[in-house]
């Protein structure tokens, strides 16, 4: 994960605005070196939207979901143009759960940066404009929420989004497999392997090399 260098300064409570105004709830928005995904190692600026509908066993990032800053567009964009960087990650949290993010990304995108999208994978993804790399999360059985995963998503995704599954232990592994394979993953997208904090790299290496799986291990 990226460490977190600079945030947004965080409130709590209710939010006063409706869902479709310009407003967004930001947890925080920084600046530090991408740590996943096939732009690891690149700086980036991370917008972290508040909030999630999920409750992953695995969670790092459980404060998001209570406090924010209620920011425009408009400050929302000039924090990311302060730090002059090309990348900018969406992230949450869940981010697609407040509609004015698909607003923010067109806006990114007409200012010529370059946006990534990390989404839990359970949201309508068809919204999102195109020029956006999507990394949709896909639950694995051991996060306790894989009833929630949208397989329709699938289809929706290009070439060049990516699919992470962040697995717990060999049980969660092999399901990630398996659902690799049963539905060609492999031929189509970037796969992300992303074994939780704390469980072993080497066991989730070997496990790929014996299985000769098309996916790039990566840290959580």
């Amino acid at each position: 994960m990226a460490r977190k260098t600079e945030s947004a300064t965080r409130g709590q409570g209710e939010s006063r605005t409706h869902p479709d105004s310009g407003l967004l709830r930001i947890n925080e928005i920084f600046y530090s070196i991408q740590g996943e995904s096939s732009y690891a190692g690149f700086p980036c600026v991370f917008v972290r939207l508040a909030e999630c509908d999920l409750r992953c066993s695995y969670c790092d990032t459980a404060y998001a979901f209570y406090e924010w800053t209620e920011m425009t567009l408009g400050e929302i964009i000039g924090k990311v143009e302060s730090y002059a960087c090309p990348l900018v990650e969406i992230t949450g949290g869940e981010p697609l759960l407040q509609a004015p993010v698909h607003l923010l990304m067109r806006r990114l995108i007409d200012r010529q940066k370059q946006v990534l999208l990390e989404t839990g994978g359970h949201i309508d993804i068809s919204p999102v404009p195109g020029k956006v790399t999507i990394i949709l999360d896909i639950k694995t059985p051991a996060s306790r929420m894989e009833r929630h995963n949208l397989w329709s998503n699938l289809d929706i995704l290009k070439p060049t989004d990516q699919v992470k599954f962040v697995i717990c232990d060999r049980a969660d592994y092999e399901w990630a497999r398996d659902v690799i394979r049963r539905r060609n993953l492999e031929e189509r997208f970037l796969i992300l392997i992303s074994p939780v904090h704390g469980s072993s790299l080497s066991d989730a290496a070997n496990w790929l090399l014996q299985d000769h799986l098309k996916a790039r291990l990566q840290i959580q």
